[in-house]
């Protein structure tokens, strides 16, 4: 049975957007509020990369939390210190057990 090793002593707020037809695309509109969870947050000095010979650092990071539905791929989070994350791929439910979540994250910035 899994069990996290770090506590979960980081907060993040959970951004669900709504979708809007703009044009005949769908655009995602964040709310500025959401719901409030503790994770453990990972970061591992960011991935390194190399676009058209300009080398660039992306802060990335892994979240692990309590099991909730409503964070998809589509979901963003925000830390207690305002900076955003976008959900990277879809959240992996540990063992299906709908207990953990594990989350790989990229920062888009601050709020």
């Amino acid at each position: 049975m899994y069990r996290p090793k770090k506590p979960f002593n980081v907060q993040f707020m959970i951004l669900v957007p709504t979708t809007k037809n703009v044009n005949g695309k769908v655009v995602y509109v964040y709310p500025d509020t959401g719901d409030i969870i503790n994770a453990a947050y990972t970061t591992f000095g960011g991935t390194e990369s190399v676009v058209n010979g300009v080398y660039s650092v992306i802060d990335t990071g892994t979240v692990e939390t309590w099991y909730r539905p409503d964070i998809t791929s589509t979901t963003r989070l925000k830390r207690e210190d305002g900076r955003i994350y976008d959900v990277e791929g879809d959240p992996e439910n540990i063992e299906m057990r709908n207990q953990f979540l594990k989350i790989k994250v990229k920062c888009i910035g601050n709020g």
